[in-house]
């Protein structure tokens, strides 16, 4: 089993940043790929970027490439998300996620049904 527990969310103004991160513990050998979600209400959620655990690779949503970068201490067990310029519109309930097989990890974008280990989520609100 796997379990993940995410951190670091809060309210922001609109131009701010927030680093969250996600603590990995359990059988943490063999994940292949990690990811941030998000999902605002009435939304689905939403694939923002995934990295392939071996090779580092990373791969971003549109609308956070060059504002969000993704990490992983794999010392501390921790995936973080660095988001920068946060705007009013990147205001949800973030959710790290986690698969131990697959392809196309840091290549296409997350898809929330291919992962099988999720946090219960932390609150991201940003004012204008």
């Amino acid at each position: 089993q796997l379990q993940l527990a995410e951190s670091g969310g809060g309210s922001v103004q609109a131009g701010g940043s927030l680093r969250l991160s996600c603590a990995v513990s359990g059988y943490t050998v063999n994940i292949y790929c990690m990811a941030w979600f998000r999902q605002a209400p009435g939304n689905e959620r939403e694939g923002l970027a995934d990295i392939q655990t071996t090779s580092g690779r990373t791969n971003y949503r549109d609308s956070v490439l060059g504002r969000f970068t993704i990490s992983r201490d794999e010392a501390k067990n921790t995936l973080h998300l660095q988001m920068n310029s946060l705007k009013p519109e990147d205001t949800a309930l973030y959710y790290c996620a986690a698969k131990r097989h697959g392809n196309g990890c840091g290549r296409d974008p997350p898809r929330a049904s291919e992962f099988s280990y999720w946090g219960q989520g932390t609150q991201v609100t940003v004012s204008s």
